[in-house]
């Protein structure tokens, strides 16, 4: 029978390994959906990647730029648009719309500094990054630059980006 002590015990002792395997690893960040996970902000967009199917891809090996909206980002959609982009049914529009999201390449936004440039998406369509005062995709902006990942970086963004 476990006891209350005992599982306390317990409790405690896992915690404990669990803080020193977080402190042993803490120098090497997770892959992006790890770090984008990490963060209770983006949230949404981590769903939305599951839902997709685009976890295992961005998880792997590669180099990725996400540019990564918030949950606020997405809760200013119009009514309805991102529960019908989350059904089953729509999951090519949802794929779509988090490839336009993504670089296939690592880009920190010191590329991005005083440039105004056209850039293509892991989806293939074109962004517009305006770098000539802060950094803007296309009519959102980046209001935190350079999370680093294993695999690429993160930019959040104030706006989902709908490709055209």
């Amino acid at each position: 029978m476990i006891t209350r002590r005992t599982f306390a015990k317990s409790a405690s002792a896992l915690g404990f390994a669990a803080l020193l395997s977080a402190c042993a690893n803490s120098d090497t960040p997770g892959n992006v959906v790890e770090v984008a996970a990490s963060n209770p902000d983006l949230s949404t967009l981590v769903a939305a990647v599951q839902t997709a199917g685009l976890a295992e891809t961005l998880q792997g090996e590669g180099s990725f730029t996400v540019f990564a909206p918030t949950n606020a980002a997405f809760a200013a959609l119009p009514d309805g648009a991102l529960e019908s982009l989350l059904q089953p049914q729509n999951r090519e529009m949802l794929v779509d719309v988090l490839a336009y999201h993504a670089l296939q390449r690592t880009a920190p936004s010191a590329q991005f500094a005083g440039q105004q440039l056209n850039v293509v998406t892991a989806g293939g369509q074109t962004v517009r990054i305006d770098g000539t005062s802060g950094v803007r995709i296309n009519d959102a902006n980046v209001i935190r630059a350079d999370i680093p990942a294993s695999n690429g970086v993160i930019h959040i963004i104030d706006k989902v980006l709908i490709p055209q």
